[in-house]
């Protein structure tokens, strides 16, 4: 598999089991509906899981454009790299927000609430106050970054002196799914935790495009937010890491 389709398969399983678990809980007659953040949380957690699970082999499992430019940021990915893989971010956020909707359409079809409708593909604040809801996106991609660049493998130490790194299996995407879920429980409250511009863009440009009846505008004048506040609180961590590293 190349490291494209891998970001476009590894976005797209994030965000149709991510954006799945919204429309499960906000939906009129799903069998998850009102079960609440938590739900939220712990799947969105485990989305980011199986996410790296299947691309993380072949492309290192970016899955969002701000770890990839934090990544080039701190030297530990080429850039000219970048635009292949913010692309192929983009491809699978579309199509899993696309899926997402072709899933669950009978339930679109009965919800009323346009807000709900819009919620199920892009975040929006709890209280629209610009400079907080720009602060808490870059505070939730920057402990995001900065656990990611500081989580290490583990090294077997040989007589020689040598010391070789070795994987974990499918238990090395635990700990990304872990810091996400903590993010989204700890942090995400106000805003609904982007922390991913294609995880909150490519969404936001299905539900224009899609015919949804009642829907709202999108949010187009909320949607800087979450594009730039995670590139922001990422390039911060990226910073951070070469200072000390």
């Amino acid at each position: 598999m190349s490291p494209f389709i891998a970001e476009v398969l590894g976005t797209f399983i994030l965000i149709m089991i991510g954006n799945g678990v919204v429309a499960n809980v906000l939906l009129e007659k799903t069998k998850g509906q009102d079960s609440g953040w938590i739900v939220i949380t712990t799947a969105w957690g485990l989305a980011v899981y199986v996410g790296v699970l299947i691309a993380g082999p072949y492309s290192g499992a970016h899955l969002n454009p701000a770890v990839t430019l934090s990544l080039a940021i701190a030297g530990l990915f080429e850039w000219g790299n970048v635009p292949i893989y913010i692309t192929a971010q983009m491809l699978g956020a579309m199509l899993g927000a696309f899926v997402v909707w072709l899933m669950h359409k009978k339930h679109y079809d009965i919800t009323e609430s346009p807000e709900l409708k819009e919620a199920t593909f892009c975040t929006s604040p709890a209280i629209n106050h610009s400079f907080s809801n720009f602060f808490a996106e870059f505070m939730g991609t920057f402990v995001l970054i900065i656990a990611v660049l500081y989580i290490a493998e583990p090294q077997l130490q040989f007589e020689s002196g040598e010391q070789v790194a070795f994987g974990l299996g499918s238990l090395g995407a635990l700990p990304v799914a872990l810091v996400v879920w903590a993010i989204g429980l700890g942090l995400g409250g106000t805003t609904g935790y982007a922390i991913n511009p294609a995880r909150d863009l490519g969404p936001r440009i299905v539900h224009a495009l899609l015919p949804l009846k009642g829907k709202t505008n999108s949010n187009w004048a909320y949607a800087w937010v979450p594009i730039v506040a995670p590139i922001a609180g990422g390039g911060a961590a990226a910073f951070l890491y070469m200072l000390f590293a």
